[in-house]
C-alpha cells in the first residue's frame, strides 16, 4: 500500500523530470523534484511554521500558568489550553501535521536510495518512459560516490537555516519572568547546540554513515537534504515577513 500510494508516484515524478528535460542529471532532477514537492506540502508548512510562532510569543504566559499551578497539575493543563484557546493556538496541529509529512519524507529518501545506479524500469508507469541516467552533477561531480563538496555544503546550509530559525524565535521571546531564568537558559543552551550539532550530523551522515551502507545513495541524499533546508529557509523567510512581522498575532 505504501509503496503502490507514496513510493510509487514520487518515483516516477523523478524519473518523469528526467524524461521530459532532455539531458538533465539526475541531481539537476533532484534539486526541481525537491523543490516542486516543497511547495505542495508549503500550506502545511506555514501552518506549522504560525503556530510554533504563536506559541513562542504566549510562551511567557504559558509559563506563568505553569509557575503558578505547579502543584496542581491539571488545573495546570485545564488553563494552559484556555490560554490556547484565547489566542486561537492549536498545539497539536504541528504533531499531526508532521505525522501526515513523515510517510512522504521517508518515501522520498526511500526514492533516492534507489534511483542510483539504475532506474527500476518495473516501477515506472506506462506513460513514464525510461531516460538516460545521468549521473555527473553539473559536469564534475560524480552522483554515485560520497561527495565532500556535497557533504560540506549539506552542513553549511543546514546552519544557515538553524541559525536563522533560532534567532527568529528568539527575537520574538520575551525576557524571562521570576522563576523562568533556569529554563530559559537551558531552552537557550539547547538551541544553540542544536545550531552546531545538526548542522555537524549533516556532514557525518552524509560523508561516513550513510556511504557505510548506501554509498551510491550519499551524494543524492545530500543534494535533496540541502535543497530540502535552502527551501524551508526561504518559505520561513517568506512566513514571517508576510504573516509575522506586518500582522500582529490571531486573538
Amino acid at each position: 500500500m505504501f509503496n503502490e500510494i507514496i513510493f510509487r508516484p514520487l518515483y516516477n515524478g523523478l524519473v518523469g523530470i528526467m524524461d521530459i528535460i532532455p539531458g538533465i542529471d539526475v541531481g539537476l532532477a533532484v534539486i526541481i523534484f525537491t523543490v516542486v514537492v516543497k511547495l505542495i506540502l508549503f500550506p502545511l508548512s506555514k501552518t506549522s511554521i504560525l503556530t510554533q510562532a504563536r506559541m513562542k510569543e504566549i510562551e511567557p504566559e504559558a509559563n506563568r500558568i505553569k509557575h503558578q499551578y505547579a502543584n496542581d497539575r491539571q488545573l495546570q493543563a485545564q488553563k494552559t489550553m484556555e490560554l490556547y484557546r484565547s489566542k486561537g493556538v492549536k498545539p497539536f496541529s504541528g504533531i499531526l501535521l508532521l505525522i501526515i509529512q513523515l510517510p512522504i519524507l521517508l518515501a522520498l529518501v526511500s526514492v533516492f536510495y534507489h534511483i542510483i545506479p539504475t532506474i527500476d524500469a518495473s516501477a515506472l508507469y506506462s506513460f513514464v518512459a525510461l531516460p538516460t541516467l545521468k549521473t555527473s552533477f553539473l559536469g564534475f561531480i560524480d552522483l554515485a560516490r560520497p561527495s565532500i563538496i556535497l557533504a560540506i555544503l549539506t552542513g553549511v546550509v543546514q546552519f544557515l537555516q538553524l541559525k536563522y530559525s533560532i534567532a527568529a524565535n528568539q527575537l520574538k521571546q520575551s525576557p524571562p519572568q521570576a522563576g523562568q531564568g533556569m529554563s530559559a537558559q537551558i531552552a537557550g543552551s539547547m538551541s544553540t547546540q542544536m545550531k552546531y550539532l545538526v548542522p555537524v550530523l549533516a556532514f557525518v551522515s552524509i560523508y561516513w554513515l550513510i556511504p557505510a551502507r548506501f554509498p551510491e545513495a550519499s551524494s543524492i541524499v545530500a543534494i535533496y537534504w540541502t535543497t530540502s533546508s535552502l527551501m524551508t529557509f526561504l518559505q520561513e523567510l517568506y512566513i514571517r515577513k508576510k504573516h509575522l512581522e506586518k500582522q500582529p498575532a490571531q486573538t
